[in-house]
């Protein structure tokens, strides 16, 4: 409310600088803030509305209208934008892959945060000097973020404020900044439940996802379905059954890595020993349910004249990412036409990593109780608190179970 004697065009309220020539402020004239943007080429102020009236939503606004105007305007040296360290970044992390000190997930880990054109680091970060970048830019950055995205999983926001603080780790190696500014968290950090795909007794027989999963493979097979140019064979069913039977991770380290090399069919009982080399949580030798065994004599069939060093899963596809990329949007199809893209237990989406939840989740139910917990984290290449904090607290307790729970032993 304007003051008596006061102009309508005078401040309401101070000043707010969000770094040096960009600053936003409120005037009786409109209940927008201004921004106030310095042109340093043509040495004068651009002042524009935000068409915000919230304080955090204008410097928002501030910024992508700063972005806009000064564009074409090298408002700091290349070597000292954020775009600049956040390239090299990934530059030093492709140099660590191929020395192998990290994952080859590593890169995409890195990517991904940093290019994605909606909402990633350089959009928002990109021309800033990396030397004026401050805590509170941080947390505008993370509420934008969540604004575009709303249903982002915390373990999203985390990990993109992991190489946020990796990128100027860079910088300050590099003398350029004397310290990394907060990165205070702005949102729960509790976990996201884990999707598995509902099964037969946990639901009706008509009712099972898996059953529904791997019809629906065999029809798009059957139909020779084209998902972006690629025809859907054999494979996806059989990728499918793989996953759900092996307990490994689908993912570029482990699924997808796996050479003929690797494989080792055991008998009594029958099952297949796959030598996981870089896994998530390093090298180990995991055992497979009997089904993964009649998945690997058809891929020999398939593939009669492999070498031990030939991938098992879409073998013609050298690059492992192109594979992965390809395997997923074809699964996605499989879900669209479902109806199973979400979880309708917990709301989250349900993605390829779906199909390990739900093979742990299966031994934990089908197993009638036995399983034993420690050996099934062992050869899924997790921990016994994983499996109790995302599956066992999401299962309900079965028949077998209860009377595990009242049985007594015998006592001399």
């Amino acid at each position: 409310m304007k003051r008596k004697g006061k102009s309508i065009h005078s401040l309401d309220g101070k000043i707010i600088i969000i770094r040096q020539g960009l600053a936003i402020y409120k005037t009786f004239a409109t209940p927008f803030y201004q921004v106030r943007i310095r042109d340093t080429v043509a040495g004068k102020y651009i002042v524009r509305s935000t068409k915000e009236t919230a304080r955090i939503k204008a410097r928002v606004a501030a910024e992508e209208l700063a972005r806009d105007m000064l564009g074409k305007i090298p408002a700091v040296p290349r070597h000292l934008s954020f775009e600049h360290y956040a390239k090299l970044y990934i530059q030093q992390t492709r140099q660590k892959v191929e020395r192998s000190e990290k994952a080859r997930s590593a890169i995409g880990n890195a990517i991904a945060p940093i290019e994605n054109k909606q909402w990633g680091l350089i959009k928002y970060f990109g021309r800033r000097n990396i030397k004026e970048i401050a805590s509170y830019d941080y947390t505008s950055y993370v509420r934008w973020f969540i604004e575009k995205r709303p249903d982002i999983a915390p373990s999203s926001i985390a990990r993109t404020t992991s190489v946020f603080r990796s990128i100027l780790r860079v910088a300050l190696l590099d003398g350029v900044i004397h310290s990394i500014p907060e990165t205070p968290k702005l949102v729960s950090s509790k976990p996201a439940a884990r999707t598995f795909f509902r099964f037969h007794p946990l639901v009706s027989r008509e009712k099972d996802d898996v059953v529904r999963m791997l019809k629906e493979a065999e029809r798009m097979a059957h139909d020779a379905v084209v998902v972006r140019g690629v025809t859907v064979n054999d494979e996806l069913r059989d990728i499918i059954l793989f996953t759900l039977h092996s307990f490994v991770r689908p993912t570029i380290t482990e699924l997808y890595a796996l050479r003929h090399a690797d494989v080792t069919v055991e008998d009594n009982p029958s099952r297949l020993l796959l030598t996981i080399r870089k896994g998530k949580t390093g090298y180990r030798v995991a055992n497979t349910m009997e089904t993964s065994v009649e998945v690997f004599q058809r891929i020999r069939q398939r593939n009669p004249l492999a070498n031990p060093e030939d991938f098992l899963f879409f073998p013609h596809y050298r690059n492992r990412d192109t594979a992965k990329r390809m395997v997923m949007r074809q699964f996605n199809v499989l879900l669209e036409n479902l109806d199973l893209k979400k979880d309708v237990y917990t709301g989250f989406p349900h993605s390829m990593y779906s199909l390990r939840h739900t093979s742990l989740s299966m031994r934990l139910v089908l197993s009638g109780g036995q399983v034993n917990i420690y050996t099934l984290a062992k050869n899924a290449g997790t921990s016994v608190e994983m499996l109790e904090q995302h599956y066992l607290r999401h299962l309900p307790i079965s028949r077998e179970l209860a009377r595990n729970l009242q049985s007594v032993g015998s006592v001399e």
